[in-house]
């Protein structure tokens, strides 16, 4: 079981492979470098809202105008470590395969670490 580190402090930030996304989810392939959960302690970081308005690439076929966000740092030194994304499986059981524009269906938070900013041991 590995174990997560800030790089900044190197304080434990208390994530879990158990939580730990599949490597090949449709999300993560386009995020080289980032490693997802889908749940974290929160009390480990500090969260900051952001919404932006630009086109991003949500499905394999839709494009969001408006993408909401929240950056995460680390509660102790405050580097910045990673974002939640509000575009992981449905919340609503059997739509869309769990998955469809975040904009229609209600989803999920998806924890994206940046693998820079954060160490694995073990």
């Amino acid at each position: 079981m590995a174990i997560y580190y800030c790089r900044g402090c190197n304080r434990c930030l208390n994530l879990s492979d158990e939580f730990l996304y599949p490597p090949n989810t449709y999300f993560d392939a386009g995020n080289k470098g980032t490693v997802s959960f889908t749940a974290v302690d929160k009390t480990d970081f500090r969260q900051r809202e952001q919404n932006k308005c630009f086109p991003f690439f949500e499905t394999l076929d839709y494009w969001g105008f408006r993408r909401h966000r929240t950056r995460l740092t680390c509660a102790a030194c405050g580097k910045k470590l990673g974002y939640i994304y509000y575009d992981g499986p449905s919340t609503e059981p059997g739509i869309g395969g769990g998955f469809g524009h975040s904009q229609v269906i209600p989803r999920r938070p998806r924890f994206r670490m940046k693998r820079e900013a954060i160490r694995i041991s073990g």
